[in-house]
């Protein structure tokens, strides 16, 4: 684990505290791993005076310490709430299983971090989830809280539960459990709720009226005010609005990135996360029009931050944390116009300092020289690139717009750079996808180990290549939104043809399971119906499903079976243009027109030209002023 003693205070030593927290506590945790995930009285945590608030939120996230505190939006959103006077916002996880199980034993609640107080002293329990798998656990947390998970039987108005993140993009899988969802970028939504809440609790006013008029909020969905009738077939026959909601709530963005806050003192945690490092956003939304990629679309339009903004955070959190690595975070980081200056401007403060500094997202088609010599000034990391696609004509389907020539290119560029690991990710299962698509997966591999032989600085060292597959999954506000994912008999075929392949012995193939894939798919695109299948999965034991460790396929089959649904209808069927979508209510700025020309070009295996070279006439520009995007 780094040192992350801050910069700025020489010799600081952190002090574990656990804050307000019972003796029976305090006797499980030397039982359970890293006992440091319950603990709290991290560096920088945010602690206010209980009696001096008017608003206790319990931001949870439903997944474990080490995923939730390397969760950029997280911590934003930690810092914006806190922001407000009248509001202390504290920290939830999820526990794994040692300590799930010594919290059911000794009759423990579910527990804040800053205060150590069970959820039920707090007035809102809110939720971040950007995974669909993660359902089962958010209906765990609530019941850790001793809270019904049904909002229906949450008669009162605190506490107020509602959730958001980029899975509520179609929130009506858990829209039973929800008081009501944020849809978009919460930094001024949530600020504005919590306002709205603050005024309802002080007035003493009913759950119903604060619902009302809570869905005046601009991205505030509440789905008790909505109403959704069925044909005989299943499908969404109606979706009509009631008490005064909008037909369709539209997202909510953050116009100008550099004037809202950004926290350049964010939490140290107290042990190893997933994301041990300083994570600098530098913009949103993606110039790129990949047609399988949900958040190419859900997060236009693109807005960045200015260099010299993005310079003065990443310096300020550097020496706010101690880490000694940073993470220029984007869709598509080397898509930046600045970055040449950005990485100059924090390597000044980073190489004297031995702090590392990586771009996760990079693109074959825009790799440099030059960029390679920034990023391996003080350590050299692994490459990775998502190809996608096994053929140009699949590429071109999806609009990924690489070329083999790009990829191979790159790779020249990186192996007589001195690099000798790199990684490509692709999907079994896109439409259109052929054989030949998929043995020209193993074909690109092979071409990048002569690439390596011809051209390696190093070669007495070796090289990895890894290729990684995943099951193609069609998600809500993408052009692939009406397609049918494959049977999990079929992707394992096409693994099978690709391990086949593959014949290198420098080549290492990895690929996710089908299973976990077609109940992701489920999720995605599923309807309220769906609600009484996560229900009974949690009741049977479903928790912590993101994890292979607790995720269990027979439990969601039998699930299904008993509430007499079928998986196959949601995952499976491809969907006719025309067909009501259960997230139709839902407005992520893009047009519904264009996302169905997209599709047809697909099928063309046509490109569409990114943002930068001609504007596409999505519709997201329209949420800004002006209507133009900064590309």
């Amino acid at each position: 684990m780094q040192n992350k003693t801050p910069a700025s205070k020489p010799g600081y030593f952190f002090k574990i505290s656990v804050i307000s927290m019972d003796k029976r506590l305090e006797r499980i945790l030397p039982k359970v791993q890293k006992p440091a995930r319950y603990t709290g009285g991290e560096y920088n945590q945010i602690l206010k005076d209980k009696s001096a608030v008017d608003l206790r939120v319990a931001f949870c996230f439903p997944d474990t310490y080490e995923i939730g505190m390397s969760n950029l939006g997280m911590k934003i959103l930690y810092h914006t709430m806190n922001s407000l006077p009248y509001v202390w916002c504290e920290r939830v996880f999820a526990p794994w299983s040692d300590m799930y199980e010594q919290m059911k034993t000794n009759d423990i609640p579910l527990y804040a971090l800053e205060s150590g107080d069970s959820l039920d002293a707090f007035d809102v329990i809110a939720f971040s989830v950007g995974y669909e798998m993660a359902y089962t656990t958010v209906l765990d947390m609530l019941d850790m809280a001793s809270l019904p998970v049904r909002s229906r039987d949450r008669e009162s108005l605190l506490p107020l539960v509602f959730a958001g993140g980029s899975a509520g993009v179609n929130p009506e899988p858990m829209a039973p459990f929800m008081d009501l969802f944020v849809i978009g970028e919460g930094e001024e939504m949530n600020n504005e709720l919590l306002a709205l809440l603050r005024k309802a609790k002080l007035e003493g006013w009913s759950k119903q009226r604060f619902l009302e008029q809570a869905a005046g909020i601009g991205g505030v969905y509440v789905p008790s005010l909505y109403d959704i009738s069925y044909h005989d077939d299943g499908t969404v026959s109606e979706i009509r609005a009631c008490s005064g909601a909008p037909e369709r709530v539209t997202k909510r963005i953050v116009k100008d990135l550099d004037s809202v806050p950004f926290p350049v003192n964010p939490i140290v945690p107290s042990t190893e996360v997933v994301q041990d490092r300083v994570n600098l956003e530098i913009f949103r939304g993606c110039v790129r029009g990949c047609r399988f990629c949900q958040a190419g679309y859900i997060y236009r339009p693109i807005r960045a931050k200015k260099p010299e903004t993005l310079i003065r955070q990443g310096i300020e959190t550097l020496k706010n944390t101690g880490y000694e690595d940073l993470t220029l975070l984007s869709l598509s980081s080397s898509d930046y116009r600045h970055l040449g200056q950005v990485c100059d401007g924090l390597l000044e403060f980073c190489e004297p300092r031995s702090i590392g500094v990586s771009l996760p997202s990079l693109r074959a088609d825009n790799f440099s020289m030059e960029l390679m010599e920034k990023l391996q000034r003080v350590r050299k990391s692994g490459l990775t690139f998502a190809v996608e696609g096994g053929s140009q004509r699949l590429r071109d389907a999806i609009n990924k717009n690489v070329t083999e020539e790009d990829l191979l290119n790159t790779c020249r560029i990186a192996f007589e750079g001195g690099w000798n690991t790199v990684k490509l990710y692709y999907m079994l299962g896109l439409p259109t996808e052929t054989d030949e698509d998929i043995v020209g997966i193993a074909s690109m591999a092979d071409q990048v180990l002569h690439c390596w032989r011809q051209y390696a600085k190093y070669k007495n060292r070796g090289v990895r290549i890894t290729i990684s597959t995943s099951c193609f999954i069609p998600k809500p506000h993408s052009p692939f939104q009406w397609e049918g994912q494959i049977s999990p008999e079929e992707y394992l075929r096409r693994v099978n043809l690709l391990r086949s392949s593959i014949t290198a012995r420098n080549v290492v193939y990895n690929w996710h399971d089908a299973e976990t894939s077609l109940i992701e798919a489920v999720l995605s695109r599923g309807d309220r119906k769906v609600a009484d299948v996560i229900e009974a999965v949690w009741r049977k034991g479903g928790r912590l499903e993101a994890w292979s460790d607790f995720f269990s396929y027979d439990r969601w089959m039998s699930s299904f079976a008993e509430f007499g649904l079928d998986p196959a209808f949601y995952a499976r069927r491809t969907r006719p243009s025309d067909e009501i979508l259960p997230w139709d209510m839902i407005n992520v700025g893009v047009r519904k027109q264009h996302l169905v020309h997209e599709r047809e070009m697909a099928y063309r295996a046509a490109l569409s030209p990114d943002c930068r070279h001609a504007c596409s006439a999505c519709g997201a520009a329209s949420l800004l002023e002006g209507g133009k995007c900064d590309e």
